[in-house]
């Protein structure tokens, strides 16, 4: 088998066979499903070795297939996520807004490239896998239990880690400003058990400025979900954000996370 699988491999070296995006998924299918079988149950560092290279050949593969507008969009993404990163990696510097009675901690910090920032320290008595799918697998639904948020709608998704979202803001009592919407390119990554979720303001083509709507601009903002380490069915959940939420999303998240429970035990009986 191994002959032939590499036989396959060489033939997507030339430039004419290079193109043939099928030809090109089935070498890699092949290869991942060779090292699988020669590896084994032990260790192996060569095959090891083998696979993370054969991974970045596919994920080139990948990129390939998106146009530049997309990976423009992507690349927004992860620039998006550095930065975010990069800020919060930064711990001098802060100052505490606000700290409530079980924890919930609010911190501001004024950037000179950025202005003013806040962040959303808490946490959550949720294991990050069930946050993680409620905010980013059921993103679109987030208006029905955050009254801050009126409508999230997915534009456009590519690839898994990107995509570009449009939300409308609710409007709120004595708002001079009027109604507002974002327009945001969103990226999403897992670091071993840590998960993050950042996005930073955009343009797209499905969602040009609407008439009597403000178009907000934000970012770089940034999720992340780190699970306690004393129990892992707790989260440290820390949001990075340019507008002062205050502690008010915590606790709506809370809820919700409960609500969902609720209904889970009543389907079960």
């Amino acid at each position: 088998m191994l002959p032939a699988t590499f036989k396959l491999c060489a033939g997507i070296s030339y430039r004419h066979m290079r193109n043939m995006t099928g030809l090109r998924r089935n070498a890699m299918v092949a290869i991942h499903h060779e090292l699988n079988r020669l590896a084994g149950p032990g260790p192996c560092n060569w095959i090891s070795q083998i696979r993370r290279r054969s991974s970045l050949l596919s994920s080139r593969i990948e990129e390939e297939r998106y146009s530049e507008q997309e990976m423009s969009y992507v690349k927004q993404g992860e620039d998006a996520l550095q930065k975010a990163i990069s800020i919060l990696g930064e711990q001098d510097g802060w100052t505490v807004e606000t700290v409530a009675k079980n924890g919930d901690k609010v911190l501001s910090k004024v950037l000179p490239d950025v202005g003013k920032v806040f962040k959303l320290e808490v946490m959550l008595e949720q294991p990050s896998d069930n946050l993680y799918e409620e905010l980013v697998g059921n993103m679109e639904q987030m208006g029905e239990w955050n009254p801050t948020v009126k409508q999230v709608k997915i534009l456009q998704k590519i690839g898994q880690d990107t995509m570009i979202t449009h939300e409308v803001a609710a409007e709120t009592p004595g708002n001079v400003v009027g109604p507002r919407d974002f327009v945001s390119v969103r990226c999403t990554k897992r670091r071993g058990s840590t998960c993050f979720l950042a996005g930073m303001s955009t343009q797209h083509p499905q969602m040009p400025a609407q008439r009597g709507i403000v178009r907000a601009e934000n970012g770089p903002t940034c999720i992340v979900m780190k699970p306690c380490a004393e129990d892992p069915n707790k989260t440290k959940f820390t949001w990075l954000l340019s507008i002062d939420l205050k502690v008010d999303f915590a606790n709506h998240l809370r809820q919700r996370m409960a609500n969902n429970v609720s209904m889970e035990l009543a389907h079960a009986c």
